[in-house]
């Protein structure tokens, strides 16, 4: 019997589930009530920031539903959006297949709706993601980013903590040795709320504003800007810093001491959504005035001018530096809007339907201002990032192997290997180096760095599992066995690790017990055919075990 091919770590192991209604007895806090304190003192800015995307980026989901109906034609899947009472529900079904079919609540809106607006629910304490997302330039439902061409029913989609924090605010670790599952709230507030950019109020609150509180225009350049970097700023490949976690990081504090930033040399700049700041650090603008300009020199994050003050307020920003009289006076009088010209919305490729605003300020239309990257290359360069090691370097090739540049791997290998004295204590990197190991079949070396990950957390996910694995290969059935269930145990939603669990249970002639972890994962994704057809072919599990 087969047993499946390494597991990749959390961050591949995303798919998309179904499962059963939920309710929740808890909510989070909305943005109005939460920032309600600083109304006292901030009430103009507070009605105006309550307005502003940022402060409507997310929320309960019948507060912001679109209903509609959506029919996907490679997968054969038929979805409609509906609202029963206060709440949305998404009902599918597949035409390829009767067993597919179901309805799910959905809790939560991720989007403004500005651009585009997507819905999270919850199966027990684990939150996923809709398969479908409405987009505002279309006005219509569509698959999300990456399913477009999928031909059945797409598996489930985790909804990581990392995934959360740009739209939600107090967003809560998930529970140890998960991808997606929550004990509590997975987020105490909805929307962005004033602490996410000038951290904890609470004494400048109590004391009336006598205690100081961050004010973003004042730090230091790289801390000012790791504001807007911390979510403006994706790059073609992130990777959180050895031991940190995104989710720590606080205004005041820089944003690379927890993330490095990579992007490949020479890539269009407009082949990413969310690359914003980097367009902008290459425009003449930036180069020319360096640290004086940032984000805030055009953004007012408290406000978003409406349709009729947009070209005027975006105007005043720039006549606030070009101010010669001459070109006020006769540069383009009959328009108005520089940002037509300059700054013009294109489509981004890995954001279906959407248009991004060209940040790279370009001084004649058409034609774009140098770049800080020329040559055209697949090396993966740091960028906002000072202090980024040899071991992100590593990381960065190692989730882009992740992602599908098999190119990248005798790098990865290499850059590991040279590494391996000094991540005796990274997790992640000692993960890392175990998987390159087993694909290259160097199982000692995987072995030993999965077993040293083990004892600096007995929970982790990517080590048991994927331990488990090996020690099946090697016919050590029980250990396996012990591994793949703690790791099942707490990650009941991810199909590979159920099937593989569930072969080695039948290597061992546990037939029961193989269909019972099946049927555990399929209350997640009944629609899950495969997961469906080992239940049936688990037969009496008289398969001899492998050696």
């Amino acid at each position: 019997m087969r047993i499946d091919a390494a597991l990749r770590p959390a961050l591949a192991l995303l798919a998309f589930v179904f499962g059963p209604l939920t309710s929740r007895s808890l909510e989070p806090t909305p943005v109005r009530e939460t920032d309600a304190p600083c109304a006292r003192c901030h009430a103009q800015i507070f009605e105006s920031y309550l307005e502003t995307p940022m402060a409507n980026a997310s929320g309960m989901a019948g507060e912001n539903l679109r209903t509609g109906e959506f029919a996907h034609a490679s997968s054969g899947t038929e979805y409609k959006i509906m609202r029963e009472g206060e709440q949305g529900i998404l009902m599918y079904r597949s035409v390829k297949d009767v067993n597919n079919a179901g309805q799910v609540r959905l809790l939560y809106f991720l989007g403004s709706g500005h651009l585009g607006t997507t819905y999270l629910y919850q199966t027990g304490n684990f939150l996923f993601e809709s398969p479908i997302a409405w987009y505002a330039p279309s006005k219509a439902y569509d698959m999300k980013p990456g399913l477009a061409e999928v031909d059945r029913t797409p598996p489930p989609l985790p909804m990581q903590s990392g995934c959360l924090r740009c739209h939600m605010s107090a967003v809560q670790a998930i529970d140890p040795g998960t991808i997606n599952r929550y004990q509590g709230l997975p987020f105490l507030h909805t929307g962005i709320t004033c602490e996410s950019c000038h951290g904890d109020g609470a004494r400048h609150v109590s004391s009336e504003g006598k205690e100081s509180i961050v004010n973003p225009a004042r730090l230091r350049a790289q801390e000012r800007d790791s504001v807007c970097i911390s979510c403006h700023l994706e790059g073609d490949v992130t990777v959180q810093r050895a031991g940190q976690s995104a989710l720590n990081y606080r205004p005041g504090d820089s944003i690379s001491s927890y993330l490095a930033f990579y992007v490949r040399g020479g890539a269009d700049l407009m082949d990413r959504a969310v690359s914003e700041v980097e367009q902008l650090s290459q425009s003449t603008c930036k180069r020319s005035s360096g640290d004086r300009m940032s984000c805030m020199s055009c953004h007012d994050p408290h406000q978003t001018p409406d349709a009729s003050q947009r070209v005027t307020f975006y105007r005043s920003k720039c006549l606030a530096c070009h101010k010669q009289p001459d070109f006020v006076a006769t540069h383009h009088p009959e328009n108005q809007d520089c940002t037509s010209c300059h700054m013009p919305r294109v489509g981004a490729r890995n954001i279906l339907h959407v248009a991004w605003t060209d940040h790279r300020i370009r001084r004649q239309p058409g034609r774009a201002s140098p770049a800080a990257y020329t040559a055209r290359t697949d090396e993966l360069i740091p960028i906002f990032s000072p202090g980024a090691s040899d071991r992100d370097r590593a990381m960065a090739d190692y989730h882009a192997l992740l992602e599908g540049d098999r190119a990248g791997e005798p790098a990865v290998v290499r850059e590991l290997t040279a590494l391996r004295a000094g991540i005796a204590n990274d997790k992640e990197a000692l993960d890392a180096f175990g998987n390159v190991s087993a694909e290259r079949g160097n199982y000692a070396d995987a072995e030993q760095s999965f077993r040293r990950v083990l004892e600096l957390d007995a929970l982790d996910l990517t080590a048991n599992s994927n331990l488990g694995i090996l020690l099946a290969k090697h016919g050590k059935l029980k250990e396996a066995q012990a591994m793949l269930q703690t790791a099942f145990d707490r990650n009941q939603d991810v199909p590979g690790l159920a099937k593989n669990l569930a072969r080695v249970q039948c290597m061992q002639g546990d037939a029961d017990g193989a269909r019972a972890t099946l049927k555990a994962a399929l209350q997640f994704g009944p629609g899950l055919d495969d997961l469906r057809q080992l239940v049936t072919d688990m037969g009496d599990c008289r398969e001899a075990p492998a050696r």
